[in-house]
C-alpha cells in the first residue's frame, strides 16, 4: 500500500506535460562504437548492465546504510518522473517512483545526488516546463533546481529553482526540435576539500557565445538555501548570480554550430558528467556532442582536469566513441565506494542507463 501511495502521490502532484521534452521515446539514436584512436581511455566488452526502469537522463548513484546494511541506491529518472532503485551494480531491485513536494510544475529529472555527513542528500534536477510565451505548447524551456532528502531519496523536499532563463531570451522561431533556450542537463560535483558544490550545466541561450557547456558553484555551507547563492564562471571570473535568472555565463566548450541558427546543423556539447577519479587523480568529464537540433549524437568526449577551480583548465574534449547514445556516465564498481562521482582504474561506462563496456582509463594518455 505505501508504494501505490507514494505513485498515487506522484501522480496528483505533478502538471502533466504536454509539450514534446527531450526523451529517449521521442528521438532516434544509434549505436556506438569504441574511438580506437583515443590514448586516455579503453573501451572493454563487458556482460551488459541495465539499470532498472527507463532512463533519459543522468542518473546518480549512491553508497548508503540501509536497515544497516550497505546498499547502493540508484536514482533514474524518465520522462519527467524520478524513481529509486536499491542493491548494487550486481542487482537492483526494481525501479520505483519517488516523491517530491511541492511539485515545481512540468517534468523533473533528477540528475544528481551529494550527500552530507549527517546522512542527508541533496539532489539537482532537470526541469522542463511549457514555453507557452512562445505561443506554441510543443517545445519546452528548461531550468535546474535542487531538493533534500533525509530517506534514502526516497522523498524529496523541494528547495527552490536555482538557475533559469529570462523569458526575453528564448528563440521562438528556432529551429531545434525541443528547445527554446534555457538551461539544464546537467551534473554536479563536490571538490575535494568540501568547501564548493560545482554545477556543470549545458546552456541552450539565443546566441553563440550563450550556448555549450557552463559551470556555476556555491559554498557547500549553503545548501540548506541554496536561491540566489551560485557564482557562475564568466570570462575567467566567479560572479554572483543576481537571483535565479540566468543569461550571461561563459561556456569552457562553446558551440561552434549553433542551437537556434538558419539551419539544422549543430556542432555543440552537452550533458557532462563529472567524477573524480582515484587512479588518474583527476577529475573527469564526459560530454555527448550533437550534430544537429534534433540532438543526433556525434561521439561521446572525455575531458580532464586537476584543478576543479579554474574551469579554464578542463583540457580540450577527446572523443572516446563514434555515435552512441545519450547520458554517458561512469559508476565505479568498488564494492561500497564506487559511484558516478567516484571511481577508479577502471569502471562501468553507461549510456542511457545501459553498460555494454569495462571503461579503463590511461595515465599514458596525457
Amino acid at each position: 500500500m505505501k508504494l501505490v501511495a507514494v505513485a498515487l502521490s506522484w501522480l496528483l502532484a505533478m502538471d502533466v506535460l504536454v509539450a514534446q521534452s527531450r526523451s529517449a521515446a521521442n528521438a532516434v539514436q544509434r549505436g556506438g562504437a569504441p574511438n580506437i584512436a583515443s590514448l586516455l581511455v579503453g573501451l572493454v566488452p563487458a556482460k551488459t548492465i541495465a539499470l532498472p526502469g527507463d532512463v533519459d537522463s543522468n542518473s546518480p548513484a549512491v553508497w548508503d546504510l540501509v536497515g544497516g546494511q550497505n546498499t547502493m541506491i540508484v536514482l533514474t529518472s524518465f520522462a519527467g518522473r524520478p524513481s529509486r532503485a536499491l542493491g548494487s551494480l550486481a542487482g537492483l531491485t526494481p525501479a520505483m517512483p519517488v516523491a517530491l513536494h511541492p511539485w515545481p510544475g512540468g517534468g523533473v529529472w533528477l540528475e544528481a545526488v551529494v550527500p552530507a555527513h549527517d546522512g542527508t542528500w541533496y539532489g539537482y534536477y532537470h526541469n522542463e516546463i511549457v514555453a507557452t510565451e512562445c505561443g506554441d505548447e510543443s517545445k519546452v524551456v528548461p531550468r535546474i533546481g535542487a531538493a533534500r532528502s533525509t530517506d534514502h531519496g526516497a522523498t524529496w523536499v523541494d528547495l527552490g529553482i536555482l538557475m533559469a532563463s529570462p523569458s526575453s531570451s528564448y528563440v521562438c522561431n528556432t529551429h531545434n526540435r525541443y528547445f527554446v533556450g534555457g538551461v539544464g542537463d546537467l551534473s554536479v560535483v563536490l571538490d575535494r576539500n568540501g568547501q564548493f558544490l560545482y554545477m556543470y550545466f549545458s546552456e541552450y541561450g539565443p546566441t553563440g557565445d550563450k550556448q555549450g557547456v557552463g559551470v556555476a558553484r556555491m559554498a557547500w555551507g549553503d545548501r540548506d538555501n541554496p536561491i540566489g547563492r551560485l557564482d557562475v564562471w564568466n570570462h575567467g571570473a566567479w560572479l554572483p548570480m543576481r537571483g535565479v535568472e540566468f543569461d550571461d555565463a561563459t561556456p569552457i566548450f562553446l558551440s561552434t554550430r549553433h542551437w537556434h541558427d538558419a539551419d539544422s546543423v549543430v556542432d555543440a556539447y552537452w550533458g557532462p558528467t563529472v567524477h573524480w577519479n582515484e587512479y588518474l587523480e583527476r577529475y573527469v568529464m564526459l560530454l555527448n556532442r550533437a550534430a544537429d537540433e534534433s540532438f543526433s549524437q556525434e561521439g561521446i568526449y572525455l575531458s580532464m582536469t586537476t584543478n576543479i577551480e579554474e574551469p579554464a583548465s578542463w583540457s580540450p574534449p577527446t572523443k572516446i566513441m563514434d555515435g552512441g547514445q545519450w547520458y554517458p556516465q561512469v559508476i565505479g564498481t568498488e564494492e561500497g565506494l564506487g559511484t558516478d562521482k567516484l571511481a577508479g582504474r577502471e569502471a562501468r561506462f553507461f549510456v542511457s542507463g545501459r553498460s555494454e563496456y569495462v571503461i579503463r582509463f590511461n595515465k599514458a594518455g596525457f
